[in-house]
């Protein structure tokens, strides 16, 4: 693929009602797009405009917290946050969730799916909203462990 299919496969994407859109060519590229909120970083092709993109990122320093976990998707699917829409989430921002307890739902293939905490500790943050897209591994919450 040229750069020339590129920009038209993008120009009928941004002008399509398609939320996510992947394509692999006959020479082994692969193209990802995606109008998703919290859509997974992919690097297949590398250019000057990547490049740039890329030296940008990797020089920024990662600052992890030494006692913060987070709650990943364990499968790709949608997440809800309650059991159905008329009834409370299971964990707000600032709740205490111990290990095993569930923090979530994702569906997948029409079958909910429970997504159990890994840790005991406080919800720090919610990563992914309600009715997201989430990929295998995809950070839900963050959690500071107890």
């Amino acid at each position: 693929m040229d750069e020339r299919d590129i920009e038209n496969l993008m120009d009928k994407f941004d002008k399509s009602s398609m939320k996510e859109f992947k394509i692999t060519g006959d020479d082994g590229t692969d193209i990802y797009f995606s109008k998703l909120e919290h859509a997974p970083v992919q690097n297949f092709a590398s250019n000057t405009s990547n490049d740039v993109n890329n030296n940008e990122t990797a020089t920024k320093p990662a600052t992890p917290k030494s006692s913060a976990s987070k709650i990943k998707a364990p499968l790709v699917g949608i997440v809800y946050f309650s059991p159905s829409p008329e009834k409370p989430v299971y964990k707000n921002v600032g709740d205490h969730v111990k290990k095993g307890e569930t923090v979530c739902v994702i569906e997948a293939m029409k079958v909910i799916n429970e997504v159990k905490s890994p840790t005991s500790g406080t919800i720090t943050k919610q990563v992914a909203d309600n009715g997201d897209m989430v990929e295998y591994d995809q950070p839900i919450f963050e959690v500071e462990e107890d």
